[in-house]
Formats: C-alpha cells, structure tokens, sequence
C-alpha cells in the first residue's frame, strides 16, 4: 500500500479569486462560455436548490430555468443528479445528468446495501437562445455498472467522450445516432492502482468499513483543436492521452486501440483536467492544494497554490485568460471522517489568471 504525502503548510496566493460562494452547496461541474459566461453545477445533495446554474454578478441564477432546477418531475424535464458540464467550440452547453449504478459510483452505495441502476441522459443547450436542443438517455449503456463521470465534445467528428469509472472505461457517444461504444474499458490506462490510497491531513481515506476512495478513468480533457483527448484515473499520478481520431475509428480492434495510446508520464493525483487554446493541460492537484499545467513539451508547472484549494474538482477555461475551478472538498465529507463534517465551508468556486 502507497499512503500519499501529507502537504500541511499554509499558502495564500494574492491572485485567487473567489468568483462565488455557496454556502454549503458542493459545486462540482464548472464551465465557461466565448464570451466568459460562467456555469456551475450541483449534486443531488442537501441543501439542493438547483442542479445547474449561471453565475451573474457572483450570485447563481437557475439554468436554463427553474423548471429544468425542480426537485420533482418527469426526468425528462428537469436535472436528477448534474455530474458535469462543458461548453464546446460551438458555444453549446452540455450537461451529464448522471446518477451513477450503485456498483458504478465512486461513492460505492452511498451507505445502502440496495443495488441500484443509473440514470443517465446527456443535454444540450445552445447558449445563444438558453433553450434545450437535445437529450441523448444512453440507451445502450450498461446501467447496472456505469458511472458516467466528465464529458467533453467532439464538435467537428460529432462525438462525445465520457468517462466511465463505473466501467472503467472512456465511452464514445455518437451525437447522430445516439448509440454509444464503450472503449480501453479495465485497461491498464483507465484502472485505478490499487495501492495508491488517497492520504489528506494526516489520515487515509476510507470509509466505515474500512475501504479506501478508489476511482478508475476520471478526469479527462479536450484539445480546443478536437485532435488529442486526455485522460486518467483519480487513484494513479500517470496521465494518457490518444488521437481521437482513433476513438472515432470503429474498424480498430481494443487490442489495436491500446497500441494507440501514450503514456505522458508522472503528474499528479488529478480530479479534473481542461485544455487551453495553446494545447496546455491544466490538472486539479488535492494532495498539495494546487494547479498544475502540463504544457504541449511536456513540462509540469504548478500554476498556483492555496491552503483554499481543498480537492480542487473541475475546470473551465474563459477566453479572458482566467481558469475558473470548483473545490469539492470531498476528502472532508463525513463519509471518509468517520460520519463527521469537516468541510470548511463555504463553498466556493475560484478563477486565476493563465494567460
């Protein structure tokens, strides 16, 4: 067993800054627009006021509406459980409405013993009218293992890529035909290491029974050009990455998939990862409170460092220059404290200056 290092030293760094705060709401998926519009989605968690939300004036506001936020409903119409979000090149908005199988989540069964199936539906919103365009519901995905985590997409080969910790693998949505394959699925590239046992402020994370927080295939990331999709499991510090012009080859085999696949080398215990429009990739890095940027040569920079930065989750990047970024302080829920609280709240989404 691996147990991480501890980073105990307090940091503030002058150029964080806190876009909005959320009381004790656990902002989870971030994204943001061309034109620097900042979204901000929300677990089924309490306190649940909305699943998805747009920031104005540091205040969040219901998104699209308040119907697609109500708490009960036809699923069809409104959001169960937003798990991510993503603003493509075109300007649309896609929020994973996932609720993961009871085998799928990271989470294991949330403290119940009942097997459940996933629900799972993929929305689009066209930013230009914030009005609903399509949802795709995964009807061919194994919803009794599936854990459908980040998407990005592929607005020029019209795909989507999600990762599935649940199955561990990297699921290729076609946004055509709405049929899904799952790909590199229990790969030693989307396999969680089993001896690298997440360790925050002096204890291991394990719940009750004593079992460690594992996640395989995790945070992934786009290239602004759609060539290159980057991924990795939360539980490894390796970081891959493939054309994806091979994830949309379907005449590959899996044994020739995985021939396609580099091995980037050591970065970091990584939640999320973002590209910018100069091929950089940004990582969330909870072990030492920071971010992290893998640039195009292969260089690791820490972009910044703040005792703040409590399992910094998702990212997005605004053509302003600024990465925006949620901090989900998951390694403080009671669920891996012994049922004690110890999140620092509140919750807050933060932005810094890349570019």
């Amino acid at each position: 067993m691996i147990s991480l290092p501890v980073f105990a030293q307090e940091i503030k760094d002058p150029r964080l800054e806190v876009v909005a705060s959320f009381g004790k709401s656990q902002p989870i998926g971030v994204s943001v627009s061309s034109d620097n519009r900042v979204f901000v989605s929300f677990p089924r968690r309490e306190p649940y006021t909305m699943g998805l939300s747009e920031i104005i004036n540091g205040e969040r506001k219901p998104y699209p509406d308040t119907d697609w936020n109500a708490k009960e409903g036809l699923s069809d119409h409104r959001f169960v459980n937003v798990q991510d979000i993503y603003v493509d090149t075109d300007d649309q908005l896609w929020v994973l409405d996932s609720k993961p199988s009871s085998a799928g989540s990271v989470f294991g069964k949330d403290g119940s013993e009942e097997i459940q199936h996933g629900q799972f539906k993929l929305v689009q919103i066209d930013l230009a009218d914030n009005k609903v365009v399509r949802q795709y519901t995964f009807d061919d995905l194994d919803k009794a293992k599936s854990g459908l985590n980040d998407v990005r997409v592929d607005t020029d080969k019209k795909l989507a890529y999600l990762s599935d910790p649940g199955q561990a693998g990297v699921v290729v949505l076609d946004l055509n035909t709405g049929t899904t394959r799952l790909l590199l699925a229990e790969s030693p590239f989307t396999k969680a290491d089993p001896d690298v046992v997440l360790s925050y402020e002096g204890n291991n994370m394990r719940d009750s029974k004593g079992n460690p927080f594992r996640s395989n295939v995790n945070g992934i990331a786009l290239t602004k050009d759609n060539s290159y999709f980057y991924f990795k499991p939360i539980n490894t510090t390796k970081l891959y990455r493939i054309e994806t012009a091979y994830l949309a080859d379907t005449s590959l085999t899996e044994d020739e998939l995985k021939t396609k696949v580099e091995d980037l080398g050591e970065t970091a215990i990584t939640h999320g990862l973002v590209a910018d429009v100069k091929g950089n990739i940004y990582l969330t890095s909870s072990l030492d409170y920071s971010i992290k940027r893998y640039t195009p040569e292969g260089k690791i920079e820490i972009i910044v460092q703040d005792s703040r930065l409590i399992w910094p989750d998702s990212l997005g990047m605004g053509d302003d220059g600024y990465l925006y970024f949620s901090c989900a302080q998951v390694n403080r829920l009671p669920q891996w404290n012994d049922g004690k609280d110890k999140v620092s709240y509140p919750y807050e989404v933060y932005r810094v200056k890349v570019l």
